[in-house]
């Protein structure tokens, strides 16, 4: 089938995450997809070579719009994220529905959703949202929930990524990206810039364990950086100084990101896929959940700590580091990394991952949705 998935980027690149891995799984299971956006340039990092199966179009291109709108229509239309997708596109989808055929027949149009554990997830997952303005008047779109339970569409997952997490080599991966790696406790960090980063880095570099610390490029670069140069202690993070080591790492590809997140004895997350990967990565985590103006976002979190069974540690430590209730972001109010609460969180991500590995994944569920068979 073709599907034509349509995104735009934000700032944090987020959403073309997802749908990239999204695009990438189809591609996998022989579809064929047009990934369209409005903004491609982090594709050049994300995924250089591209993939075989999926097409990239400017959205942003009269040209290339009227050439799809006089084109063979999709068969599966995805909106990613309520990005209304061009009216001439919407417009061509419609005039191609056969309005004989029973509603289960007629080409799917899918409002894929975010991420979010909340109760509501499973009420509205998979109900029909009827359009009644606009090119697509008439027409049903379909609610597509990702989530954490059965009772949702699933989570992004490959085939074969369990298998091929069970062979990565970590010293072989350190080596060929070049991360002086001589042993030390390893923890990725992909952040926005939390409240608690100075309060970590100053723990971290006063611990009788030393730790080498990978920041990801972008926004946790600079907000490591700004942190050093305003600190009382500028040099407290370098190896001749402390227990802490940084390193730098440029823009990774999808893949590469995966082999961070499994080289890590800790992770630091942000935003939706990076959560996902966290968890597929098996490895003890911390969320910093995207804040929004109405403290949305404190449900938000509380509701995946909740279906995560978090132990009050993480609980106190996710609180901490996202700066909820007007906690002090000083050293005494981050929790502290010890090996004890660190095996009761490596035990926690275990046992959620085992209840996530036996659903379906989201593509599997996707095309049975689309199929007509759920």
């Amino acid at each position: 089938m073709q599907w034509d998935i349509f995104c735009k980027v934000i700032d944090n690149h987020g959403d073309l995450g997802v749908c990239w891995r999204l695009c990438c799984q189809l591609a996998m299971r022989g579809q064929r997809v047009r990934l369209w956006l409005d903004e491609r340039s982090a594709l050049q990092w994300m995924a250089p070579k591209g993939r075989a199966g999926v097409t990239v179009i400017d959205w942003s291109d009269p040209d290339a719009v009227k050439a799809a709108a006089w084109g063979t229509p999709a068969d599966v239309l995805i909106e990613a994220f309520g990005c209304d997708p061009a009216p001439e596109l919407i417009e061509h989808f419609a005039n191609a529905q056969d309005a004989t055929a029973l509603p289960q027949e007629r080409r799917p149009w899918i409002n894929l959703e975010y991420l979010s554990a909340e109760p509501y997830v499973e009420r509205l997952h998979s109900l029909p949202s009827p359009v009644f303005r606009g090119p697509g008047a008439g027409l049903t779109k379909r609610f597509f929930y990702p989530g954490f339970t059965a009772g949702t569409g699933g989570l992004l997952r490959e085939p074969d990524l369990m298998a091929e997490r069970t062979r990565f080599d970590r010293a072989a991966w350190l080596a060929q990206r070049q991360i002086d790696w001589h042993g030390e406790r390893l923890i990725s960090l992909f952040c926005y810039e939390p409240p608690a980063l100075a309060a970590l880095l100053n723990q971290l570099a006063t611990a009788m364990e030393p730790t080498r610390l990978l920041v990801t490029a972008g926004r946790a670069t600079l907000a490591v950086q700004a942190c050093l140069s305003s600190s009382a202690k500028p040099d407290a993070a370098s190896t001749s100084e402390g227990a802490l080591s940084i390193s730098y790492l440029p823009h990774l590809t999808q893949p590469d990101f995966d082999r961070l997140l499994w080289s890590c004895d800790l992770n630091f997350v942000r935003g939706e896929d990076s959560l996902v990967r966290a968890l597929w990565a098996g490895a003890p985590m911390v969320w910093q959940i995207y804040p929004q103006d109405d403290d949305a976002h404190h449900v938000k979190l509380g509701a995946w700590l909740d279906w995560l069974d978090a132990p009050p540690s993480l609980r106190a430590f996710h609180r901490t580091w996202n700066g909820f209730g007007g906690v002090d972001s000083g050293e005494a109010a981050l929790p502290a990394l010890e090996a004890e609460a660190l095996a009761g969180w490596q035990a926690t991500i275990n046992a959620a991952r085992d209840r996530l590995l036996a659903q379906d994944d989201l593509v599997t569920q996707l095309m049975q949705m689309c199929a007509g068979k759920s």
